[in-house]
């Protein structure tokens, strides 16, 4: 499988992932990209033995977009560090069904996971294991059918920004988990990470770097 490659450095590989693809290895069985990532920098540097791939945080496999790779242990440690200190600047692009009442909103809700259905519910702020999640939305602009929103997340939780526009009646296209009203023929949903913004952790250097929606009709309008 060729990689889309979006930034490389002795420390840090960012991917633009496909819809479909996952991360990390599962239940499936199916091949992760941290192993495409490994053969990848064995073949282009002719490294024996093992390759290091860390994978500092991870994208749903439905979803599309940026992946960040660390290629050393420090590299993983503090990139690591950033994500969880929340140094890390993520943009997102959504195409929903529905049409925002609103050009442009944050959205603050409590969100709760059910690992048995793989899915978080917003409910009551206090709830037994609920955790806080915060995002902004600004409406760029419709096609006859759909709708594109850039989203801006200040918190990262599980499934956080499907159940969050879910919860306010925006769906996005093709996630039947979370209320579409079809799915789309090869699963994936039209959620896609669109940018990400940070320092580096070792160089110290803005790295800005993004990603190209996938190649599709609907994203193809949206995009315009």
């Amino acid at each position: 499988m060729q990689l889309d490659i979006l930034y490389e450095d002795n420390h840090l590989l960012i991917v633009n992932k496909r819809p479909g693809q996952i991360t990390q290895g599962d239940a499936t069985g199916d091949k992760p990209m941290g192993d495409y990532v490994a053969e990848y920098l064995k073949q282009k540097y002719n490294k024996p033995g093992n390759v290091f791939v860390g994978i500092p945080h991870r994208l749903d496999r439905p979803t599309s977009g940026i992946v960040i790779f660390a290629r050393t242990s420090k590299g993983l440690s503090r990139m690591t560090e950033l994500f969880k200190k929340r140094e890390i600047k993520k943009t997102y692009w959504a195409v929903t069904q529905e049409k925002p009442k609103e050009q442009s909103a944050k959205l603050v809700d409590w969100l709760k996971k059910n690992p048995k259905q793989n899915k978080s519910y917003a409910v009551a702020e206090g709830t037994d294991g609920a955790q806080r999640a915060v995002l902004n939305y600004t409406y760029l602009r419709s096609t006859e059918r759909y709708h594109l929103l850039e989203i801006d997340l200040e918190t990262g939780r599980h499934h956080q920004i499907r159940a969050q526009l879910a919860n306010l009646g925006l769906h996005i296209k093709g996630d039947l988990k979370y209320g579409a009203s079809r799915p789309n023929k090869d699963r994936s949903i039209h959620l896609h990470s669109r940018s990400v913004s940070f320092t580096h952790p070792i160089k110290k250097i803005e790295v800005n770097v993004t990603a190209s929606p996938p190649d599709d009709p609907v994203w193809n309008a949206v995009n315009q």
